[in-house]
């Protein structure tokens, strides 16, 4: 198969207006949402041991930072707008691109938009009672939207200043619970054996739960097009933000699982009102969920940005997909834009944040060890060319351990949630039946150039 070049539409076209603070607080603000705040409690309820549950985190962080190592070198090499769409269409086929895409639009961006603006609703109601949770949710995706809608600098200017607060009070959390924490030490539940733990299939499902909060490791791919010096940019930008995230996931966990007697904790959703009352009182489980809220904002605001560049590049090289690289002056994609809202605000009306976290993990593990995979197509047809191709690490353990980590967490999901994987099935196969339909009749391969690409030698 030839290796497909893109169109340097996003080179030619796209002003390249974001530079590397933007790109590393994008990896930041996507990484963090409600993930972090919600799911130790659930993995409480399956795993069980605090000890484990820490160690999770962490190979969480690893899989995530070796997911980072490789797309940082796959960027670099194909900087332009669309993320997984763009990298797998270039490696592989189209039609695996396109399916990505699919994948981007309803697992990667839509659902994580609406189960963050539905846990902002839940949190701001808990700081403001009074407050209904179901409009405040839809207010934000609407109001989120319409910013990244009208000014590309503005809405990139904003979404920094809400990152930097998020990471802020995080740091917060993290030493003024650590002073507050009661005498209690990290150790797994009496009687069950740690290895014999870390090595179960419950341990496995609760590495995809993990993996669903670190999702947005790889975001800053999105906006290869825009960003200033890719080649350099991209690969630190992705490494740094994924770093200081896990570093920040460790912290929180930390103080979360010791902040109250476990039967207090397993199973609850809202962990963190839970662990700021037991540590700090009443009042300051209400100033938590304020606090969450904000950091919720600003994951909402990060997807708005990151999400639409995707269909914009469908739009770009699938002919009836066009309208979705429409444009309004200085603002971002319009119409991907809204697109993405109204699938979002269909998803916070019709479904629940827990029901979506296995089928989001395993879909989302598939199409990032794919991609991670090109790695060995990239290295393979470049040859021996180091000028065509940046290696950010020096070896390929970084590749090898991701999708090796992600065979693992998927096997054991599809023994242990068979129903959320057939759903992860079904979709992955409606995205080649609309690959299929709408690229009936037309010419093959229209909406490349292979002549005149220049994004790889």
């Amino acid at each position: 198969m030839t290796l497909l070049k893109p169109r340097p539409i996003s080179e030619t076209t796209l002003p390249r207006r974001l530079g590397m603070p933007t790109a590393t607080l994008v990896v930041v603000a996507n990484m963090v949402g409600a993930g972090v705040f919600t799911t130790t409690g659930l993995l409480l309820l399956g795993v069980g041991s605090p000890l484990a549950i820490l160690i999770a985190w962490g190979v969480g962080g690893l899989i995530a930072l070796c997911g980072a190592l490789s797309y940082g070198e796959l960027a670099a090499a194909i900087p332009t707008n669309g993320g997984e769409y763009r990298l797998l269409s270039d490696l592989y086929h189209p039609s695996m691109g396109f399916v990505a895409g699919w994948l981007s639009l309803v697992v990667g961006f839509s659902a994580p938009i609406a189960a963050s603006a539905l846990a902002f609703g839940q949190y701001a109601s808990a700081a403001l009672p009074g407050l209904p949770a179901l409009p405040a949710g839809i207010g934000l995706i609407v109001l989120a939207s319409l910013l990244h809608a009208s000014h590309v600098r503005t809405g990139a200017g904003l979404q920094n200043g809400f990152t930097v607060l998020k990471f802020a009070l995080l740091l917060v959390f993290i030493v003024l619970g650590t002073i507050a924490l009661p005498s209690a030490s990290i150790k797994s539940v009496p009687g069950e054996d740690l290895i014999q733990v870390l090595f179960s299939s419950k341990f496995a499902v609760a590495l995809v739960f993990v993996s669903f909060a670190y999702s947005g490791w790889n975001s800053a791919v999105y906006l290869a097009g825009e960003v200033r010096r890719p080649k350099t940019t991209l690969p630190r930008s992705l490494i740094l933000g994924t770093s200081l995230v896990t570093l920040i996931y460790l912290g929180v966990n930390y103080v979360l699982v010791l902040s109250a007697p476990l039967w207090q904790l397993r199973g609850r959703v809202d962990i963190g009102h839970v662990a700021a009352t037991a540590l700090f009182g009443g009042a300051a489980g209400r100033l938590l969920s304020g606090f969450i809220a904000v950091a919720l904002m600003s994951s909402v605001s990060a997807m708005v940005l990151v999400g639409p560049r995707v269909y914009e590049a469908m739009g770009q090289d699938t002919l009836r997909l066009a309208p979705l690289r429409r444009r309004l002056g200085s603002g971002g994609p319009t119409v991907a834009i809204l697109l993405q809202a109204t699938l979002a605000i269909l998803l916070l009306v019709t479904s629940s944040f827990e029901a979506l976290l296995t089928y989001i993990g395993v879909t989302l593990s598939a199409s990032a060890a794919l991609t991670v995979a090109g790695v060995f197509v990239l290295r393979r047809r470049l040859g021996r060319k180091p000028e065509g191709r940046p290696r950010i690490f020096p070896t390929l353990v970084a590749p090898l351990l991701f999708i090796g980590f992600s065979i693992w967490m998927i096997g054991h999901a599809i023994w242990e949630k068979p129903v959320q994987i057939a759903y992860s099935a079904a979709t992955i196969a409606a995205g080649f039946i609309l690959y299929a339909a709408l690229n009936r009749g037309l010419p093959a391969q229209r909406a490349y150039n292979n002549s005149q690409g220049e994004n790889l030698p």
